[in-house]
Order: structure tokens, then sequence, then C-alpha cells
């Protein structure tokens, strides 16, 4: 995959270098009717999908299209209607128009942090940044209630994510897989994948010594946050280069020829079919990065051209694939940018500039309904026209859509308690 950077100079290669090394007795139609009836409840999700769209997509020309309002603001593009009546989005989004029904839509999501670095921190915790903390990612909460089996990671980020596991310390951290999936070819992960005539025996020679060594320092090993992370990771690592079950889960060209083509050809697309063929193999949680959205300049030639075709394909065969193997009821899916973009067009540089203050996400899965737009903008997509949700909303309902307790606590190496999102409430209408 190409590098994309920020207008702030970042590149998406240094968004994280650590971490890369039924109802048995029951028919259905029964357990309907209990739960119909409150005397069970739906299950939470198991797994998840988090899609960064870095730099910041516009809502004005994506999700939240202003047909009617004035030349300063109106995009370039036209509104097409969806799948589902009454909810319109972008002439370049006909797939995820066909599949509407599959996925809820917030718009007016609004915060004050125009930067992306802080904007990107703000929207992968759901905590407002502060200078004293750094708080964990979802991923990291996630795997950290939900461990998963040893012999496949726990937490992929494809190709890497500026999820950090903050307090929470590295052995929380993702595995990186660095590159993007090519299609109908095995992927090769470094940590994962055995080269150079390497076999399983060295591999298992190579770990009795490091047994050797462990034990001559293990004394070192009190207290300290980084050498726990490590040993885990060394741990860990040698159950899933000695497993076929990760490296099975990784090879994207055991998928159905068919199955495989809705997602295209796009390093997005591929990144999508890898990361719903890891989550059918076991791994919890998968982040997937997609970079370019920063559009200043030329921002519908961009938009047109090179960043909604493959995001549509991608996204709408993510939903639709998941929901044909059986997942989608167990996989929570959340898709972001840092912010949105200005309402007001840049006219001298023919794009739209940062704009926290109003912008949409997208969630799916689990006890997600799908089909429904939640939340408005102002008639120029200024702001919110109602009351508003912010990334700590989100969150919280993202938790609570996985079976976490939102306002649990965790505490730091120093005793410091802290909640897993600081402020926010769930969102009740994305689960009725």
């Amino acid at each position: 995959m190409a590098l994309s950077m920020t207008c702030d100079g970042v590149k998406r290669r240094d968004f994280l270098k650590i971490g890369t090394l039924g109802f048995t007795g029951l028919t259905l139609s029964s357990y309907l009717r209990m739960v119909d009836a409150g005397q069970a409840k739906p299950q939470k999700a198991k797994s998840a999908i988090f899609i960064e769209l870095s730099g910041g997509p516009s809502h004005m020309d994506t999700f939240d299209l202003k047909p009617e309002s004035s030349s300063e603001y109106r995009g370039e593009f036209k509104p097409i209607k969806t799948k589902v009546d009454g909810i319109e989005i972008s002439e370049h989004l006909p797939k995820l128009a066909a599949c509407m029904d599959k996925f809820a839509l917030l718009r007016g999501v609004s915060h004050s942090v125009a930067a992306h670095a802080l904007g990107r921190s703000y929207v992968n915790t759901g905590n407002r940044p502060l200078p004293s903390l750094e708080y964990p990612g979802y991923g990291a909460v996630f795997t950290k209630e939900n461990p998963g089996p040893d012999n496949l990671p726990p937490y992929v980020s494809i190709p890497n994510s500026t999820q950090k596991p903050g307090f929470l310390g590295v052995k929380h951290a993702p595995l990186n897989t660095g590159a993007t999936p090519r299609p109908g070819q095995p992927f090769n992960v470094r940590g994962i994948s055995l080269r150079s005539g390497l076999t399983v025996e060295n591999i298992e020679r190579r770990e009795s010594l490091l047994r050797d060594i462990d034990q001559t320092f293990s004394g070192l090993e009190k207290n300290s946050q980084l050498i726990e992370g490590l040993d885990r990771f060394g741990q860990q690592a040698h159950s899933i280069i000695t497993s076929k079950r990760a490296r099975d889960a990784f090879d994207i060209s055991k998928e159905s020829p068919a199955f495989a083509k809705q997602f295209g050809e796009s390093s997005f697309g591929q990144s999508c079919l890898l990361a719903s063929r890891l989550v059918e193999s076991g791994v919890r949680f998968v982040t997937v990065s997609m970079g370019g959205w920063d559009t200043h300049r030329n921002n519908w030639d961009s938009l047109e051209n090179r960043l909604l075709p493959p995001f549509d394909e991608g996204l709408s065969a993510l939903f639709t694939g998941l929901e044909e193997k059986g997942l989608l009821e167990s996989t929570a899916v959340y898709v972001t940018g840092e912010f949105g973009r200005t309402p007001k067009i840049n006219t001298t540089r023919g794009g739209r500039d940062h704009y926290p203050r109003c912008m949409f996400m997208l969630m799916a899965g689990g006890q997600v309904k799908g089909g429904q737009v939640i939340g408005k903008s102002t008639e120029n997509g200024t702001e919110p026209a109602d009351e508003g949700r912010s990334p700590d909303d989100v969150a919280a309902s993202f938790y609570h859509n996985l079976g976490i307790d939102f306002t649990k606590e965790y505490h730091t190496n120093t005793g410091r308690p802290i909640t897993i999102v600081r402020d926010g409430a769930v969102i009740d209408q994305l689960f009725s």
C-alpha cells in the first residue's frame, strides 16, 4: 500500500511501531419467543472490525449531502436513493446505497479537536486526549476482556493503526501486518509466515534456547510492564508461528473466487477481505486503515476517482460478506475518520479543511439495527441540528455492543483508577 501523508506531515507507517512482531435444547422459534418476552437477551458481538479513514472524510460529499444549500457549501456530487426509503447518500457510493439496510448512519457527530493526531486519539479511544494520560484504544480494551485462543493473534491491524495500548501496556498492542494483501495471493505476515527454509522444528529448537535464557534473567521481570509485554509476545509468537490455524487465517487465497471477487482488487478491498477472514478464524479485533482523506485540495476529484470507488466496493463487500458467512450478528463494525471537513468550500484550493464540529460515523453488526439514520445536521451541515452525539457516546455504544461495561475502572501501573470511557452515554436508538 502506498504511503499517504496528512497535512501535519505524519506518515501512516509511523502510526504505531509497537506490536509488529446454538442454544442446545432450544429451537430457533422458541429462542425468539423468549427474546420477545424478555426472558433471554440477544448475544453481544464476539469480535470487532474498526475501520479508520485517516485524514478526515468530508461528510458533505459522502453521507450527509446538502443539495439545497447555497453554492458556498453545496458540493459537486448529487445524492442517490438507497435501499431504505427516505435515506440518501452520495452518487459515488452506489454499492453502499444498495446495502443501506445492513448499517446505521450517524450524522451530526461533533467534537472540537481539529488536529489530526489528537482527533485520531479521540475517536480511537472515546476519550478526549489528555497530556497526562494515554488512553488505550478499543482493540486493547476488547482483547484484554476477551483474549482469544493462544494460537491466534487476538488483535491485528491492517496494515497498521493509530490505536495504542496506552496505560494497559505493550502486551495489549496489535500485531501490525505492515502491508496489505494482493488478490488471490497468500499473505505473508512477519512473525507468522515461515520463510527462507525455516521450519517448525527450527522454531522449536530456538524456543528451547530462549527458555533457558529466560530462566537466567527471570528476576529482572518484576514490575516491568515492557518486559512483561515482550515476554507475552515471545510466548504467543511461538504458539502462532507453529500454528497452521494462524497461517491459514491470513491466507486469503483460500477464499472462494466468487466470494473474494466482490471485494475488488484495491488495497482497501483486499484488507476488508482479510479482516472478514480473520474474524471468521477467531481473531477478536481487527483494524483496517485507509488514508488519503485529507482533501484540502482537489476534494471532488480525489473523492470521485481515488477514494470513494474502493471504499464503496470494499466496505459494502465487508457488510454483505459478513452476513453471507453468518458473521454480521457476531461482529461489531465501526467506521470513522478523525473529523469531518468544512461545509464551506475553500474555493482557492478546490477543497474542504478540517472540521470536527460535524462529521459522520457508521456502525453495523452485533445488536446494531441497520437501515437507519441517527442524528442530523443543520441546513448547511455546519453543526448538529439536534442534541448531537460525541465520540464518547459512540464509544460507549461500541463497547455496549461488545458486551463491555464502558464505566468499568482499570488501574494504571501507579494505581490510578481510570474509567474505560470517561464521558459518554449509550445511544439507545442504535439498538432499537
